[in-house]
């Protein structure tokens, strides 16, 4: 299909409408039945029409999805967990091709089609990992976009040569490096942060910064990556992921660095699990802070949950938040879709004209119903290309 329309559908629950798409883009929104279809056409039936959903925080290189199951083990600490996958992931083919494909078929049937991942870069495995998702996003013909954090999970001053890897790979062309707990993995907290930020700045590629210490020691290092940013002048280039700290702080402290941050443009991504201090997301929306939401990682050596859907994903954050009014529910569709488009440098991303054509379709009454109810794709277009219809994906790879 080059030039064709999608009718009737409501777009985010509102009048019916017909989608012109041309090529990859949406070409036309037009009230529902004013003009014939444009070459082929889909009925839409009046379904709900949803922005594609944007994934802010994945690691597809590593999982075990579509393989015998893997029982969890190893110990339940940040440390336990990168020792634990160190010593198995060979013996699951990880990084590898064939198991990132089938992740991002996954996100492709949830109706995913833009995703940020974190890609692991070691001494074990170099930059396999990331010619391992580079190759297989080209399998899947850019159906889903893909843009690479290269990753130090195994920490990055305490492991000699690690920097050197982030520089090769934000020289491939990875659009952003990240780190990871610079206070408790490194123990270097300076160190570390003065490496990538020295990197970033060099080679004009973005940050990603796994954090997952709380109270005052997380927040001593939000206060080092605000200055750092300020200093370097990487506002709105650095990303916090996971950032369990914030929730953890008392108002006056939280508020001050509410403030910090937005005048760093430091953004957030978050999985939102269970357990977890709620972030003060409504003050983060009022200051203009970035905030994505993620899967993690899917059925990895680190956890064996998870389906690649970004609906069930924004339905915990409601959850956990204590999300109850329709606003409130839409607002937390609109982290999974058009208030994600920073996430994957993309202006917009909407159901508008000039917009990338990524469309979900749902059976739906309104968009709080989706959320609650987390219904089947009936159809999911991704760059103009109908690639899912009814939970099945209609690519080969």
């Amino acid at each position: 299909m080059t030039s064709w329309t999608i009718s009737n559908v409501r777009p985010w629950g509102g009048a019916p409408v017909d989608l012109t798409i041309d090529g990859t883009r949406i070409a036309a929104v037009l009230p529902a039945g004013t003009t014939p279809p444009a070459g082929e056409h889909i009925d839409g039936r009046g379904l709900l029409a949803l922005p594609g959903f944007v994934n802010a925080h994945a690691h597809v290189d590593k999982s075990w999805w579509g393989r015998p199951w893997v029982s969890y083990g190893g110990v339940a600490t940040t440390q336990g967990r990168i020792e634990h996958e160190r010593a198995e992931r060979d013996k699951y083919g990880i990084p590898g091709v064939d198991g990132t494909v089938a992740v991002l078929r996954e996100f492709l049937r949830h109706g995913t089609t833009a995703t940020r991942t974190h890609v692991d870069v070691d001494l074990g495995v170099g930059l396999r990992g990331i010619e391992a998702v580079r190759e297989a996003a080209a399998r899947l013909d850019g159906a889903i976009e893909v843009e690479i954090v290269a990753f130090p999970q195994d920490g990055v001053v305490r492991r000699p040569g690690v920097l050197d890897l982030l520089d090769q790979a934000a020289r491939a062309g990875a659009t952003s490096i990240g780190g990871i707990d610079p206070a408790t993995i490194d123990r270097d907290p300076v160190a570390q942060l003065d490496g990538l930020f020295e990197i970033a700045e060099r080679r004009g590629v973005g940050l990603d910064i796994h954090l997952h210490d709380g109270g005052e020691l997380g927040a001593f290092q939000y206060e080092l990556i605000i200055d750092r940013t300020l200093r370097t002048g990487l506002q709105g280039k650095v990303t916090v992921s996971h950032g369990f700290a914030l929730g953890d702080l008392a108002p006056e402290r939280q508020r001050g660095l509410l403030d910090d941050l937005a005048a760093a443009g430091i953004s957030w991504a978050t999985v939102a699990p269970v357990r977890t201090a709620p972030l003060p997301w409504r003050g983060m929306a009022e200051r203009g802070i970035g905030l994505g939401l993620g899967t993690d990682g899917i059925r990895d050596l680190w956890s064996p949950f998870g389906d690649g859907d970004l609906l069930r994903v924004a339905l915990g954050f409601a959850r956990l938040h204590g999300l109850r009014s329709d606003d409130e529910l839409t607002a937390a569709v609109e982290l999974a879709t058009t208030k994600a488009a920073p996430f994957v440098h993309r202006d917009r991303h909407d159901l508008v004209a000039g917009a990338r054509a990524d469309v979900v379709l749902v059976d739906a009454e309104n968009v709080p119903d989706a959320l609650v109810r987390v219904p089947p794709r009936a159809l999911v277009v991704a760059g103009g290309r109908v690639v899912a219809r009814d939970g099945d994906v209609l690519l080969d790879a």
